[in-house]
């Protein structure tokens, strides 16, 4: 376990996020930690070692706020976790510009930008950084075209910036499939979004993080079951192709409830 560290936690008000806050705010740990969201207001009962910090992660301005924030709690941010994000599940079928920068904004430019940040911050200083990325950023699936475009962006920006990457900082990049949270509510707007097999706990995925920035690995699957998935698929294209179609019904089974549920109301 982490420990002893100064520690800054994006997305720290549900899921993933939220599980690493408790973990590694654990009195016997001894870390300090500032914890942001913009619904940073949920969470409660933590000590003296947890700032809560409330922003909008997907402006330049919020992220700016929460590294002076962060600097004002330590003179060092030991490790930075990217793990804020948002998803959409729709049919990817209409004209608007906003909806699609404001996925872009929290899921890919926040974490770019936080990249720049911190490493001027530590200024040579040793430190450590962590993106929550996506299974979706190896493999799209239907319903999911802009969130997995967002994750894909990513997947391309760790590689490149681990060829530039000063040896000061080393990047710890996180492959959660499916996770039991409120993502799928999100993700529906309201409607309800049936879950992509496998699906694993917040608590999994977590501890499999943690251990992940704690031991320097570059990347991190935290389902033991997505890469033997993976090589199966690519060395046997049917089975892709009738796992993409079980998907496909999925978004159309959505579609008519969310159809169904606006003629109801």
């Amino acid at each position: 376990m982490i420990q002893n560290q100064t520690i800054v936690i994006t997305g720290a008000s549900s899921g993933i996020g939220k599980t690493m806050l408790e973990m590694l705010a654990a009195k016997e740990n001894n870390n300090r930690i500032v914890a942001a969201s913009r619904s940073i207001g949920k969470l409660e009962g933590f000590g003296d070692n947890v700032t809560l910090f409330p922003c909008d992660l997907s402006t330049q301005a919020g992220v700016d706020a929460l590294f002076e924030k962060a600097e004002e709690v330590f003179t060092k941010i030991d490790i930075l976790i990217c793990n804020a994000g948002a998803p959409y599940y729709e049919r990817y079928d209409y004209e608007d510009w906003g909806r699609i920068e404001r996925i872009f904004s929290l899921n890919t430019f926040s974490c770019m930008y936080s990249y720049s940040k911190y490493l001027n911050h530590l200024n040579g200083r040793e430190g450590r950084l962590m993106f929550t990325v996506s299974a979706m950023g190896e493999m799209a699936l239907p319903g999911y075209a802009l969130y997995a475009a967002t994750k894909f962006a990513m997947k391309g920006f760790q590689q490149a910036i681990r060829l530039e990457t000063p040896k000061n900082l080393k990047i710890t990049c996180v492959y959660p499939v499916a996770t039991k949270t409120n993502f799928f509510e999100v993700g529906g707007a309201g409607h309800k979004v049936e879950q992509p097999f496998p699906v694993q706990t917040a608590e999994a995925v977590a501890k499999a993080a943690i251990r992940g920035v704690e031991k320097g690995r570059k990347q991190v699957y935290p389902c033991p079951v997505y890469l033997p998935s993976r090589v199966l698929m690519n060395v046997l294209p049917p089975v892709r192709s009738l796992y993409l179609k079980s998907q496909y019904r999925m978004l159309q089974r959505f579609l008519a409830r969310k159809q169904s549920d606006g003629k109801e109301a």
